[in-house]
């Protein structure tokens, strides 16, 4: 309470400060970039901050599905991620390293390797990276092109791996590239399997398997056109492009043509992993031994940071190859090792599971309630629910086009009630669950009631 006093008399009208959501978002109009996002889908000014809720200005309190874009695998301000960082803080330990050793690292370090796969361990090698999950994107890049001595890179039709120079190359989305020309060259995109919108028109199995005998055919038709890759890059569950899980047949048909044929596998856990997916990395559903694995976002537990874990056999660049200022973020080093040591635990994870499980047979019978949602899918508490034009015509698979508009009209009415969740997917239309994994059954009991009041309200506009 006394922050929240404190805060307001710093912000007084007096004082020439703003004190209002308004005030604060017109001045963010006059000094930040065109670029920001959040701001105009959520205009609010964030002081306060525990577990899965935040408070504004105003003293709006909000329910926080978004936690970061799923940086917060344990809401915000947990406090034995707090009380870790205070002591360091306090500790007088170095909390800028650059890559030298510190105690803290090397705990982070060990506990990020007993969390890999049997198969895995004693295997591999970590590089840490600038803050962000771009950066990793582009460090595995060059680390499989200098290992391999080649120069184009497999991507699959709606990933995201960033927003920097090659790692955007990498991303699907074709508006965020338009106005960025010469990209990363050589790299070839492929059809991911996605059941409800399937590249071969086909659906369930049959459009899973249409895209593994695609990928494996092409690769091993010396008549393609395509050049064997450095690396295959792709998410076990596609974040941003709508939250789509790769089936466990893609992921090991995937796997098992780059091993044949030489080529490592990248696996993209920058949002699906940490426990995202109701496993530590959603890649282990496939029972799968990839080449390289991005990790950041949760993995800072709440702070900057980034990491590349790779097969040693890649291991073929030298000092200096890359780096960055803040690879070495003890304070991320120390909050991510308390996160690891959480959320690694079996019935954490089993209660992730659970409630995810959960929240999409609650999404799917509201679905058959409304004409405006189209599909429900998700694994742990990564969860979509996409949007559809109930007046436009099925394609072939009887599927619905996509409404970002339903989609975006949702997402406001939600933050109207107090609901902060972010859309996704093509055209902006699937709404996505990204909570903290330690939510309250009684959150997550406010969450769908809030949502469905609202898909109801909106569905019963479009529809009347």
């Amino acid at each position: 309470m006394a922050l929240k006093n404190d805060l307001q008399v710093s912000n007084c009208s007096c004082s020439g400060n703003p004190v209002t959501n308004a005030e604060y978002m017109s001045r963010q109009e006059e000094t930040e970039s065109n670029a920001r996002s959040y701001p105009r889908k959520f205009p609010c000014s964030l002081v306060k901050a525990r577990g899965s809720w935040v408070e504004d200005v105003e003293g709006n309190r909000y329910l926080d599905f978004l936690c970061g874009a799923g940086t917060l695998a344990l809401g915000h301000n947990d406090p034995e991620i707090n009380q870790a960082m205070i002591n360091m803080i306090s500790s007088e330990a170095p909390l800028h390293a650059l890559d030298m050793m510190t105690p803290a690292k090397d705990r982070f370090v060990h506990k990020l390797l007993s969390l890999l796969p049997q198969k895995m361990q004693g295997n591999v090698k970590i590089q840490f990276c600038s803050p962000s999950g771009t950066d990793a994107t582009d460090a595995a890049i060059k680390l499989c092109k200098t290992a391999t001595g080649r120069s184009s890179v497999i991507a699959f039709s709606g990933g995201y791996h960033g927003m920097g120079h090659g790692a955007l190359a990498l991303t699907g989305n074709i508006g965020a590239k338009e106005k960025v020309r010469a990209l990363m060259p050589d790299v070839q995109f492929f059809p991911y399997p996605y059941s409800y919108r399937c590249p071969f028109g086909l659906g369930g199995d049959a459009g899973t398997r249409a895209c593994c005998e695609f990928f494996e055919r092409t690769l091993k038709d010396p008549e393609s056109g395509i050049t064997k890759p450095a690396a295959v890059i792709l998410e076990p569950i596609q974040g941003e492009g709508g939250v789509i899980p790769a089936p466990v047949e893609f992921l090991q048909t995937v796997r098992r043509v780059t091993e044949e044929l030489g080529i490592p596998m990248i696996v993209d856990e920058i949002q699906c992993g940490v426990g995202r997916s109701g496993k530590f990395f959603a890649f282990e559903y496939a029972d799968i031994v990839p080449d390289v694995i991005l990790v950041s976002k949760a993995i800072g537990g709440t702070q900057p940071m980034s990491v590349v874990i790779y097969n040693k056999a890649l291991d073929q660049w030298q000092p200096g190859a890359h780096a960055g200022t803040f690879r070495g973020n003890q304070l991320a080093m120390c909050a991510g090792t308390v996160v690891m040591e959480r959320v690694a635990q079996e019935e954490f994870l089993a209660e992730v599971r659970k409630k995810g499980d959960y929240l999409r047979e609650k999404m799917i019978a509201l679905k058959e309630k409304v004409s405006i949602i189209g599909d429900i899918r998700g694994k742990g508490l990564m969860s979509g629910c996409e949007f559809v034009d109930p007046k436009g015509c099925a394609d072939s698979l009887g599927s619905l086009p996509a409404s970002g508009e339903i989609a975006a009209l949702v997402q406001k009415r939600c933050f109207e009630n107090k609901l902060i969740m972010e859309k996704g997917g093509r055209h902006g239309s699937v709404m996505r669950c990204l909570c903290a994994l330690n939510v309250s059954w009684d959150e997550l009991e406010t969450m769908i009631g809030i949502f469905e009041k609202v898909v109801i309200g909106v569905n019963d506009e479009f529809t009347r």
